[in-house]
């Protein structure tokens, strides 16, 4: 399928062209169909002499309704211009036209409708005149089709011009992410919430989870059904009018404006940095203004930087990504006052003096059409990003750009790392100077010490910087041997252990040595000393040295036989026994009896 959106002067007649091309009546109020006055959009389709499916969006011509009609030209990648050949080029030819500039819509074409109420030489005015007046947009080279919707005259012309135009049209993504921007929301008896809008990436199949957005926080919702120009479906690709029946909202709660996205691909954003594609310098438009975006209309609050880019403050946040084309309208006078393209969904904030100034230029060098320098300049801004993330900022880079260290699914800015590894290495300095028997950093000390983004960093900024992890602490190389104050006296217990492995210093023989908790922890984390329980600790070779002795016993023994074996005392026999208990090196028979495990 393809959509086309009508453009064009109040009664110039793009409802009657559009009545003629597909045998439907676009107008679905019955006021506007009193008045022959188009207020909100319409909709119809047809099928091609091709066999190419079209449906129309037919949006209002008056200037009191220009925010429906930039709801129906805003999603829509095709527009036919519709300029009466009888009156020429009006007042809201201007509008459309501006607004056409600023989407930067590229296909379409040109209709010059009532020829029957015009002479050739008028037709051949208005043509130039249309030409003229559209040299600035993407309808520049557009084809021009006089046409009488009256007398059927060049609506054949007409149909074919069309079918050319859309078979010029790059084919769009199926397997894009999905963000359809909702134009209406009503209810069905029997069915519930029903939301229309055109699709223009992604695919929508019967029972997907996807978000609402458009108010607090995202709403959860499920697909129920799905139909496209009356036809119900299972799945619904791009390009395509789709109405969806949504389970899991109210239709109160849906309006025009909100959005269907593919959930977790989407950040939605109330500040971004615009660069000016049509219209107005930006430094001669108003602080306060109307933004258009999809079917979405909400007041901004703009901070201009230079004439053609500025900062805009959104009233709520909206799923924007860069590249985006937003219309810019005049509060007041409804007037569209141009176009902005979207350069960053997720600015800086400008805290320091100098900051905008800084801003300014970083803009002005941006080339949205340089994936790879975009992708680098958000991994240089950021320190670390993940793919996803940049997917979901509207960066698409197949490649890993200059500088750039890739860890797991995060691209991290070298010199951000090389910072990173630094600062760890120096705390770890500082520390150790400061106590000697710190165990270390902990890693969530760390991650917060370096403000990493995600922990899964940390592992490697770790390794790259040369150090070492043990029980979750992060140590300088070699630190597990340095005991500083303690050596000496460590140095003592060993010795006295070594002469006789079995007799554990009591309470007062480790506070003679100065030796507490934190010191004996520090010799044990250095493989000094083993404790088997707060304050009874023997040389780490003890465990080994008992097993050879109580391999000797007859099988099994007891511990009171252990005891005597390894001439040492039960408040030691237990606790050790227990020990090799626990590595399975001797096994417990029963409530006396133990046995080596051979």
């Amino acid at each position: 399928m393809f959509v086309v959106a009508t453009a064009g002067h109040v009664d110039h007649g793009k409802s009657t062209l559009v009545h003629a091309l597909t045998g439907m009546e676009p107008d679905r109020w019955a006021e506007e169909r009193r008045r022959g006055l188009t207020i909100d959009l319409g909709f119809a389709w047809t099928r091609l002499t091709s066999g190419r499916q079209v449906a129309f969006v037919d949006v209002p011509g008056h200037e009191r309704f220009l925010p429906n009609t930039l709801a129906g030209l805003g999603p829509a990648p095709v527009v036919c211009f519709v300029v009466a050949a009888d009156e020429g080029w009006r007042a809201q030819s201007d509008d459309h036209r501006d607004a056409v500039a600023a989407l930067g819509i590229s296909h379409g074409l040109i209709v010059l409708t009532r020829i029957d109420r015009a002479t050739d030489r008028r037709i051949a005015e208005v043509s130039d005149q249309a030409r003229s007046e559209l040299a600035r947009t993407g309808l520049r080279d557009a084809p021009i089709v006089a046409v009488s919707a009256v007398d059927g005259t060049g609506l054949p012309e007409l149909r074919t011009a069309l079918d050319d135009v859309l078979a010029g049209i790059p084919s769009p993504r199926t397997d894009d992410r999905v963000r359809l921007w909702v134009d209406r929301a009503f209810p069905v008896s029997g069915a519930g919430t029903v939301v229309t809008g055109t699709l223009t990436a992604g695919t929508l199949a019967r029972g997907d989870h996807l978000d609402l957005l458009g108010g607090n926080r995202p709403v959860p919702v499920v697909i129920r059904g799905l139909q496209c120009c009356g036809e119900p479906l299972s799945t619904v690709g791009p390009v395509a009018r789709v109405a969806v029946n949504l389970r899991g909202v109210a239709v109160d709660e849906v309006h025009r404006g909100a959005t269907l996205t593919t959930p977790d691909c989407w950040r939605s954003t109330g500040v971004i940095d615009v660069r000016r594609r049509s219209g107005a310098a930006l430094g001669a438009v108003p602080e306060r203004l109307m933004v258009h975006i999809g079917t979405a209309a909400i007041p901004v609050r703009l901070r201009r930087f230079d004439d053609d880019h500025a900062r805009l403050t959104l009233e709520h946040p909206l799923p924007l990504v860069t590249g985006d084309r937003l219309v810019l309208r005049h509060p007041g006078n409804r007037r569209v006052l141009g176009g902005v393209l979207v350069l960053d969904a997720d600015p800086p904030a400008l805290r320091r003096r100098g900051d905008a100034a800084r801003r300014t230029a970083a803009l002005a060098d941006l080339d949205l059409d340089d994936d790879v320098a975009r992708a680098r300049a958000e991994v240089v801004r950021r320190g670390a990003v993940t793919q996803q993330g940049l997917r979901m900022l509207g960066c698409q880079c197949p490649t890993v750009p200059a500088g750039v260290r890739v860890v797991g699914d995060w691209w991290v800015h070298a010199p951000a790392h090389e910072a990173w590894r630094e600062r760890l290495q120096a705390a770890l300095q500082e520390l150790n100077r400061r106590d000697p028997l710190a165990a270390g950093l902990s890693r969530g000390a760390a991650v917060d010490l370096l403000e990493l983004p995600d922990p899964v960093l940390l592992d490697d900024v770790v390794c790259s910087a040369g150090l070492e992890q043990h029980n979750g602490l992060i140590q300088l190389p070699g630190r597990r041997t340095d005991l500083g104050p303690a050596e000496a006296a460590v140095a003592e217990l060993e010795s006295r252990l070594a002469a006789d492995p079995f007799r554990a210093p009591d309470a007062d023989d480790l506070a003679a040595l100065q030796l507490r908790t934190r010191e004996l922890a520090a010799a044990e984390r250095a493989g000094r000393l083993l404790r088997l329980r707060d304050g009874l600790v023997l040389l780490p070779s003890a465990p080994a040295l008992a097993m050879r002795e109580l391999a000797r016993l007859d099988q099994p023994f007891t511990a009171s036989q252990a005891r005597q074996a390894l001439a040492t005392t039960r408040r030691v026999m237990i606790p050790l026994l227990e020990y090799l208990d626990a590595r399975g090196w001797t096994r417990r028979i029963d409530s006396v009896q133990r046995e080596v495990v051979r």
